[in-house]
């Protein structure tokens, strides 16, 4: 499936100011659409919607043509900003 980032941007933009203090079903639907999580999962794992902003910038690195040391190396270069996204991401695996 082929996502436009720059659409999914704005449309992200549009539900995170319509969402207000706390993450909501329609923030949360925008992110399950193109993964594996539930809107519920979303929800529950993110529920500041500026953590679901630095998701869905995380995911469009993850997800850009490139090869795997760019990607790499756009992740590190954003640690602290991703850190706390990527944590919670891998809590829910282990």
């Amino acid at each position: 499936m082929t996502i436009d980032w720059g659409k999914f941007q704005q449309e992200l933009d549009q539900a995170i100011d319509g969402a207000g203090d706390r993450t909501d079903s329609k923030l949360a639907g925008k992110i399950s659409a193109i993964t594996r999580l539930s809107d519920e999962e979303i929800e529950s794992l993110f529920p500041d919607p500026a953590e679901v902003k630095k998701l869905a910038e995380l995911m469009e690195i993850v997800r850009r043509s490139g090869d795997q040391n760019e990607k790499i190396n756009k992740i590190v270069g954003n640690a602290e900003e991703f850190g706390g996204v990527i944590l919670k991401l891998l809590t829910k695996f282990v």
